[in-house]
């Protein structure tokens, strides 16, 4: 029996839940800053006088970090490893942070955010590979969005600490806080190990057995596992567009690149926009805080249905949904529609998120599991790079909100339309069956 086979029978366990919770911490971390560089901007249009556009620059550039560190990480994860990377991206973009908090011009924490971006990037599909070659089949769907439901927990964080410190100690102790992950890292040297499948497909056997041992899976089948590393084929970008590849990856870059728009898009400009309608930048903090915390049930809504309906159901609805709410959050101006509205919004685009990670992660087999996803994800971060920099323009071009809010709707509807016409149903997969696949004629 193959480490795979082993760590995909069965439930969740208590050693899952601590994997998720462990590789969760990291997730939330990284919501954290994405979150409180939000409110910061909404801090810095007083503090420096900055035009739209400016704003939009500085929340774009961070996304090309994220971009070219998603596409690097993962393809540094299926060469040397997924634990090694995951520190190492933490650690990047924790020390980058903090020292964010020192910047005395644009230009300065416009490259301090890029190189944030490149920690940032680059620790969500490591960590997300990394958890994902730990779940049972049965609920890897459930387990993967409970990993990711922590990026709401994160940005609930982050409109805490801005609600809170911001308004009293300025945008610079937002960034200080950004420090606390840095400390996390010497707690994951001991915290969590490597995949199994990955040390399985990489000829380390016994190591991969010991760690099973220690999730209490059975191994009283163990076979020659050896005999799954002969000819595994290494990853690489060229392999992405292989005759059997190439339909899901292009679906998949369709799918990051319009989630990307439209998240990005909306919630970083999120609390500018009520303070645009006249709101104070404390009210702005708290209402945004109160449509932030909708995002948790938003994800735990996915999590319960999405190993009952299936990858596309779930992301066809919840998708569309978003569209919707982005429609009539648009035509919003008084509090209790921007609050019902955004707060719906928030909802299904964060359980679209859960289920586009849990989709990402069932399409590529072990060695290119990494690269496969990085690369959907820096991809996909273009359309995060779009998004905010659009909505600046707009804005400063005197577009109102029903134009800006269209424009979302439309491209959720072609991201659902998407994956409904090029993704097939990953409900129930064995990751083993992927990795048989790839050794088949023709693969």
């Amino acid at each position: 029996m193959a480490a795979g086979e082993v760590s995909e029978r069965g439930r969740l366990t208590r050693f899952h839940y601590r994997i998720i919770s462990v590789g969760g911490l990291g997730v939330l971390f990284d919501s954290m800053d994405v979150g409180i560089i939000s409110f910061i901007l909404a801090a810095l249009i007083g503090a420096w006088h900055l035009h739209r556009v400016e704003i939009g620059f500085v929340a774009s550039t961070g996304l090309v970090g994220m971009a070219v560190g998603a596409a690097l990480s993962g393809m540094w994860a299926d060469r040397f490893g997924r634990r090694q990377i995951f520190m190492l991206t933490m650690l990047v973009y924790a020390v980058a942070t903090g020292l964010s908090a020192a910047a005395i011009t644009l230009w300065m924490l416009i490259l301090l955010r890029f190189i944030v971006g490149l920690g940032l990037g680059g620790e969500l599909p490591v960590t997300t590979t990394l958890v994902t070659e730990f779940l049972p089949r049965h609920q890897r769907g459930r387990g993967i969005i409970l990993l990711e439901s922590f990026w709401a927990v994160g940005w609930f964080v982050a409109a805490l600490v801005s609600y809170f410190l911001i308004p009293h100690f300025g945008w610079r102790a937002g960034f200080l806080v950004g420090l606390t992950p840095a400390l996390y890292v010497w707690y994951l040297r001991r915290g969590i190990p490597e995949s199994p499948r990955y040390l399985a497909r990489t000829g380390r056997a016994n190591q991969a057995m010991a760690i099973l041992h220690r999730s209490g899976a059975s191994v009283t089948e163990l076979g020659d596992l050896a005999k799954n590393t002969k000819g595994a084929p290494r990853g690489g970008v060229a392999r992405l567009f292989s005759a059997r590849l190439r339909r899901r990856t292009v679906m998949l870059w369709i799918l990051w690149a319009g989630m990307n728009f439209a998240y990005y898009g909306i919630f970083l400009w999120f609390p500018s926009v009520l303070v645009e309608h006249g709101y104070t930048l404390v009210v702005s903090l708290k209402y945004t805080l109160l449509v932030t915390a909708v995002e948790i049930p938003g994800y735990w809504s996915a999590a319960w249905l999405i190993d009952r309906w299936g990858r596309k159901a779930v992301l066809g609805v919840y998708i569309l949904m978003a569209a919707l709410f982005a429609a009539l959050f648009g035509h919003a101006h008084l509090t209790w529609q921007f609050l019902v509205f955004g707060s719906l919004l928030s909802f299904f685009n964060l359980g679209a998120w859960g289920a586009t990670y849990t989709y990402t992660m069932e399409q590529y087999e072990t060695l290119l599991r990494g690269t496969g996803s990085g690369w959907a994800m820096g991809v996909g971060r273009v359309g995060g790079i779009i998004g905010p920099a659009v909505v600046g323009w707009l804005f400063a071009s005197h577009y109102g909100m029903t134009t800006v809010f269209y424009l979302f709707m439309t491209v959720l509807i072609l991201t659902a339309m998407a994956v409904m016409l090029l993704g097939r149903e990953t409900k129930g997969i064995s990751l083993e069956s992927l990795e048989l696949s790839t050794e088949s004629p023709g693969a």
